[in-house]
């Protein structure tokens, strides 16, 4: 990305939250020819489908490109980099549209005083949603070009290409003329029309490649910066006082001893008390002086008797999808299976935690922060310090990994208030207890299913209930006549008084527990009816991709039917999840004195439609994997009431290297269907086709997540 990115873009500072308005815009833009665009057909949509409350978007453009007199091309939008890699995807689907070499290619991302308003990066949106409207204003820019290169060359339209940054004439290819040279001393402003396509895929020259992430050589030798590593004249380390557990109160607070440390400043307004200093460790050291007492609840919910708790307060459910009759089904069915599944809180844990630096002048803040949704923090810091929105301006530099974790921007409003006290710049980063104490969790949840099937291995019936995960992956995308979906709190937010803290989204948010459960009792079904669990899940498919997805899956797994439990520790698991279809077969390995599990191997196979960057999309498949061992074996948050006794990585095991697996991907080709999520999908089925896996090893069904060696020890005495 060149120094030079932000030269002519001074205009963007914004007349409201969201709007940007193309006459001033226009007005004060540099040489350069612009084409604006919005996304807000798509994500209204999107918003639809997540059942979350629709935010109304911007009606003329909340993303643009440019292409500058120097024949560099940027685009500037409110999505983030926090390791998916749309740094370089993106990039690539803008110069394939242009015809442009991709270094010559600059995102410029998560800017707040550069960059329209956008609702966050999360839900993995950026490649599916906004990655097709970024195309057609590609398509739209580089009409423009062959328009500016007609009149310039002085021969039609029709008689004209672009290749490498250049419009060329097809019958004399040494008569050209290239971008720059077109936009020089030109301003022009365009949206798109609608009349402009957007190339075939045998068109592609840049998508469908695989391309080395353009931030891993930054990121390799360290040169990548994240809020952590920003440093600015002056700058004070903030330690902030915190409560023992959610809920409690502040009752006194001696801060004498605290004061009298050389060069520490002491902050204390109403419950909130800071400590800062030019070193973080002594400012750590000196908020230990502090000597403070709480008013903390008194609470019995902790994470052993929480699903109780759960099932009293769970709201009235809705049904989400029915068709056919229950009763009937039930009446029809030669065997039945009746579970209940659970999965225990999970927390974010990313690499780097909660982290931001403030600097606040006069009547103005800006802030450098580690989050998802920099246009949410701007306008959080602008309440806080009561501001005007436009006067605050939010920059984020790469993210050391999100998982929805960071759309929560508890640190930047910290920092900013004790900027403003202070008059200096302050840095706010999370000690990774704090990081686990302000997690806004997965949320435990419940899922119970009663299903049945005919003599023939048919599904006939499927009563499906669903608490506290939500809605995502909850639909079942199999062949039943009978059918219902119940949805107890339809999001991954609980109602009040719910969960004893905060919860939120977690990669593929819900999906991970619906598909654990729905995959399990698939698979405890097939065993009922005697029949291999492939061949079961075949014959109770109609949706064609997902048959193709299986298929391709058992395929190069080398699947032998069987039926289950055939003491061989093989698992199966399928699902949906952003539009991507996904089907994982895994092999493992159980001690069955230590209840310690081995997963050996692992093949997941997806159509993820149009793929941009097969590398990168190899790696989130991996990365999904990965992660998705931690959920599915070890990770579970610990708590007594608003106490959280998990705080470290000591007590929360996530996958280690010596875990994993031998991981095979197959990406299954589709060009022609439009691009869908990849970020998510993969994680989806772990929890299903491990303890599917552990199911057929052992002969024992686990219906908790995390599956922990002692309850798998404990399963194993009851057998």
């Amino acid at each position: 990305m060149k120094d030079d990115q932000y030269s002519g873009l001074e205009f963007l500072e914004q007349p409201s939250e969201m709007e940007m308005s193309r006459r001033d815009f226009f007005k004060t833009a540099g040489a350069g020819i612009y084409v604006l665009f919005t996304i807000g057909d798509s994500l209204v949509s999107w918003q639809e489908r997540q059942g979350i409350p629709q935010r109304s978007t911007p009606t003329d453009f909340n993303a643009f490109l440019k292409i500058g007199e120097d024949g560099r091309i940027a685009c500037y939008t409110g999505k983030i980099e926090m390791g998916q890699g749309v740094v370089t995807s993106l990039g690539q689907m803008l110069a394939d549209e242009l015809d442009a070499e991709v270094e010559s290619v600059d995102m410029v991302m998560g800017d707040t005083d550069l960059c329209p308003w956008d609702m966050g990066t999360f839900g993995s949106m950026s490649t599916r949603i906004f990655g097709p409207a970024l195309r057609t204003a590609g398509a739209e820019a580089r009409y423009v070009l062959l328009e500016l290169g007609s009149e310039h060359l002085k021969i039609p339209v029709e008689q004209l290409t672009t290749a490498n940054g250049f419009v060329i004439d097809k019958t004399k290819k040494e008569n050209r003329v290239s971008y720059a040279q077109l936009v020089k001393g030109k301003k022009i402003e365009r949206h798109p029309t609608g009349k402009v396509s957007v190339k075939k895929p045998s068109e592609f020259k840049i998508m469908n490649k695989s391309l080395t992430r353009r931030d891993s050589e930054e990121k390799v030798t360290g040169k990548a910066k994240y809020a952590g590593d920003i440093r600015l004249p002056g700058m004070l380390y903030a330690k902030v006082l915190r409560p023992p557990a959610h809920g409690s109160k502040l009752l006194d607070a001696d801060i004498s001893e605290a004061k009298e440390v050389e060069g520490v400043q002491v902050i204390k307004e109403g419950d909130f008390i800071a400590v800062l200093h030019k070193y973080p460790d002594v400012a750590e050291s000196s908020l230990s002086k502090i000597k403070a007492k709480f008013d903390v609840p008194k609470s019995d919910i902790d994470d052993k008797n929480i699903f109780d708790h759960l099932l009293k307060v769970a709201p009235e459910g809705k049904v989400v999808a029915k068709e056919g009759d229950l009763q009937a089904g039930q009446n029809g069915a030669k065997a039945t299976v009746e579970a209940t599944y659970f999965n225990d809180y999970v927390a974010h844990s990313p690499i780097e935690p909660h982290t931001a630096i403030a600097q606040v002048e006069g009547n103005k803040a800006t802030v450098w922060a580690s989050t998802q949704n920099p246009f949410t923090a701007k306008e959080e810091v602008a309440r806080e310090l009561g501001f005007a929105s436009q006067n605050v301006r939010v920059i984020t530099p790469f993210v050391g990994g999100g998982f929805g974790g960071k759309t929560r921007n508890l640190q930047i409003v910290e920092a900013a208030r004790l900027s403003k006290m202070t008059g200096k710049p302050v840095q706010v980063a999370y000690t990774r207890e704090e990081e686990f104490f302000f997690d806004a969790f997965r949320p435990a949840a419940i899922v119970k299913i009663k299903s049945g099937i005919t003599d023939r291995g048919k599904i006939n019936f499927w009563d499906y209930h669903v608490y506290f995960a939500g809605e995502r992956g909850a639909q079942h995308f199999y062949d039943i006549p009978n059918h219902c979906t119940t949805v107890y709190n339809s999001s991954w937010v609980g109602a009040a008084g719910s969960h004893p803290f905060a919860t939120g989204p977690w990669r593929a948010p819900g999906n991970n527990t619906n598909t654990f459960a729905r995959e399990s009792q698939i698979e405890m079904m097939a065993a009922k009816a005697g029949v291999d669990p492939v061949e079961f899940r075949l014959q109770n498919l109609t949706d064609k991709k997902m048959i193709r997805v299986l298929k391709t899956a058992a395929e190069k797994f080398g699947w032998k039917p069987m039926k289950g439990p055939s003491g061989q520790g093989f698992g199966v698991a399928c699902g949906i999840d952003a539009g991507t279809y996904v089907a994982s077969i895994a092999h493992v390995e159980v001690n069955k004195t230590t209840g310690m599990v081995q997963v050996k191997r692992v093949v997941c196979a997806q159509d993820m439609g149009l793929v941009i960057n097969p590398e990168g999309a190899t790696i989130q498949m991996e990365g999904c994997i990965t992660m998705g061992l931690g959920y599915a074996l070890s990770e579970k948050v610990v708590f007594k009431g608003g106490e959280i006794l998990t705080s470290n990585f000591d007590t929360y095991e996530i996958p280690r290297f010596s875990w994993l697996p031998k991981i095979e991907t197959v990406i299954i080709e589709n060009k022609d269907a439009d691009p869908q999520g990849g970020g998510e999908p993969a994680i989806v089925t772990m929890g299903a086709v491990v303890a599917n896996a552990i199911y057929d090893a052992v002969g024992v069904r686990l219906f908790q997540l995390p599956m922990t060696s002692d309850r798998i020890k404990e399963a194993l005495k009851k057998t």
